[in-house]
């Protein structure tokens, strides 16, 4: 996996979600590389290496053993990490999968289903699903502009995708490939007895404004895992780190100094 880092102290490992690639960490890296050795990757198949060999799967369960493996050719040990959305899910799998390359675990709005018990298997809402049909045809049929504001307008809020920053929608514009693909690959719904598989610390975060779905995850896995505290960044939707750097950067940062590990 192509990769990024910055600064020098213990390892910080950035995991980022839909249609982004290590660009999307830069905030973090800027703020956070005075205390840590920021180290911001991207997936298989996400930019710049997107013409991957014929075959490979586009997996979040691949993902999930990929970010063990860059940390055992890295070489620097068990690192902090953290994941956003997409991306929250895959650090959420590799935590429970590869305890031991993991000192800390940081979820912003992660992505995914919720499975409450005593109700049917969990599941995005039809309305969501037609939703994403309709984005990822707009791109295949090459009205990627049109898709990608779908898409990314119902994952933080209406008129977000108007406001972004040129280098957010051409990073964007970059892995609108990755999204079909992504559909395809169902999110598995978050279940209390896996996440009573993550024995390291977990710091959930969240947007004042960022969608339900994703604030009901919070609230849930807070409640579920064994070592968890949760914050909410005020003011701000799904993209909390790039909106409110700042908050985001220290939330993580005290948190992994109250961690202690």
């Amino acid at each position: 996996m192509p990769y990024v880092e910055a600064g020098e102290g213990e390892p910080l490992l950035f995991v980022h979600g839909s249609l982004c690639d290590y660009r999307y960490w830069q905030p973090q890296l800027s703020g956070l590389s005075k205390r840590y050795r920021c180290i911001s990757v991207s997936l298989t198949h996400y930019w710049p290496v997107t013409d991957t060999q014929e075959g490979l799967p586009f997996s979040w369960s691949q993902h999930a053993d990929d970010l063990a493996e860059f940390i055992e050719r890295f070489g620097a040990g068990p690192m902090h990490v953290v994941g956003h959305s997409r991306g929250g899910c895959v650090a959420f799998h590799f935590a429970r999968r590869h305890a031991q390359h993991v000192r800390t675990l940081t979820l912003a709005d992660p992505g995914g289903p919720l499975q409450i018990a005593g109700r049917a298997p969990a599941a995005l809402p039809e309305p969501v699903n037609a939703l994403r049909a309709r984005a990822a045809q707009l791109i295949e049929d090459g009205d990627v502009d049109a898709g990608l504001q779908l898409f990314v307008d119902s994952v933080s809020r209406p008129g977000f995708w108007e406001k972004s920053t040129t280098g957010f929608r051409r990073m964007a514009t970059d892995n609108a490939h990755t999204l079909a693909r992504q559909f395809r690959d169902a999110l598995p719904a978050y279940v209390p007895e896996e996440a009573a598989e993550i024995r390291c610390p977990v710091l959930l975060i969240d947007g004042e404004k960022s969608p339900l779905m994703f604030r009901r995850t919070a609230e849930a896995l807070v409640t579920w895992l064994p070592d968890a505290r949760r914050n909410t960044v005020a003011g701000a939707s799904h993209g909390m780190n790039l909106a409110h750097p700042s908050a985001f950067n220290r939330f993580v940062d005290e948190f992994i100094v109250s961690a202690g590990v």
